[in-house]
């Protein structure tokens, strides 16, 4: 009799609930909940990433107990040293990435003590995807008590990371637009750096986050197209950032800090 954790073939490559569950409340269960059935993944992290060298924690899901520590350290400091950082780099534009297999020797010794040692973390797959100038990290661990990834279980994380990567990037994506429905205005005025921009600025900002043409906002706020260029430099120099995806990042970052994703 087969083990009832892994079943010889769970519908394999079949992804569909955690693509239906996009956008929802309950899409980091359902993605995990996913995984595990999928390729007996324990614990999986999403992160997001910029060329500005901003990064935040959105998604940590699973059975590591310290994984939002985890997440916050990546994200704070240890991102700079991830090895994986060149080919996630050089992989923009290229479509779904998968990363090298997991071996300690590829991280320094204070990376790996935190991150695997401590954590009781003994095994990681991981894929990111690029949209719209940010790279969004997937994480795939396995604890002590599950063993490293079998090479069945290896073979499908592969089959399906493209598929898990793009419904990822997609829930975070609209978990940002419908904030921008519900609150926006109110995470642009309580919450820095946001709240830092003028007025003018922040309604510039919020309508490029809706998606908004520049020519749209002027006639939304019934001002030049000369003058809203001019709030958007202004808010764009306010924040250190210089496009739409840096902006886009900065409001995830928040969102994530706040626990509003998950």
């Amino acid at each position: 009799m087969r083990p009832h954790a892994m079943a010889s073939n769970p519908a394999a490559g079949d992804v569909t609930p955690a693509v239906l569950a996009i956008g929802r409340p309950d899409f980091p269960n359902i993605l995990i909940d996913t995984l595990r059935r999928q390729a007996g993944v324990g614990h999986c992290m999403v992160f997001a990433l910029t060329r500005a060298g901003s990064a935040s924690c959105l998604l940590d899901v699973g059975n590591i107990p310290t994984g939002s520590d985890l997440g916050a350290a990546y994200a704070g400091q240890f991102h700079e040293s991830d090895p994986n950082r060149d080919a996630l780099f050089e992989g923009e534009g290229s479509g779904p990435i998968m990363l090298p297999s997991f071996t300690p020797r590829m991280y320094g010794a204070r990376y790996r003590k935190i991150f695997f040692n401590d954590s009781d973390i003994v095994d990681k797959c991981a894929t990111a995807i690029w949209t719209g100038g940010t790279c969004f990290y997937v994480n795939f661990y396995r604890i002590t008590s599950q063993g490293r990834f079998a090479d069945t279980e290896r073979a499908r994380l592969q089959t399906i990371a493209p598929a898990i990567g793009a419904s990822v990037a997609r829930h975070f994506q609209q978990a940002v637009t419908a904030t921008a429905d519900q609150n926006l205005a109110t995470l642009f005025a309580t919450r820095a750096p946001l709240s830092a921009l003028t007025p003018r600025e922040q309604d510039v900002c919020r309508r490029i986050l809706l998606g908004f043409s520049s020519e749209a906002i002027s006639q939304e706020l019934g001002i030049s197209l000369h003058s809203t260029l001019t709030y958007r430099k202004r808010a764009y120099e306010r924040l250190g950032i210089c496009s739409q995806n840096e902006l886009f990042a900065i409001v995830l970052g928040l969102l994530a800090g706040a626990r509003g994703l998950n």
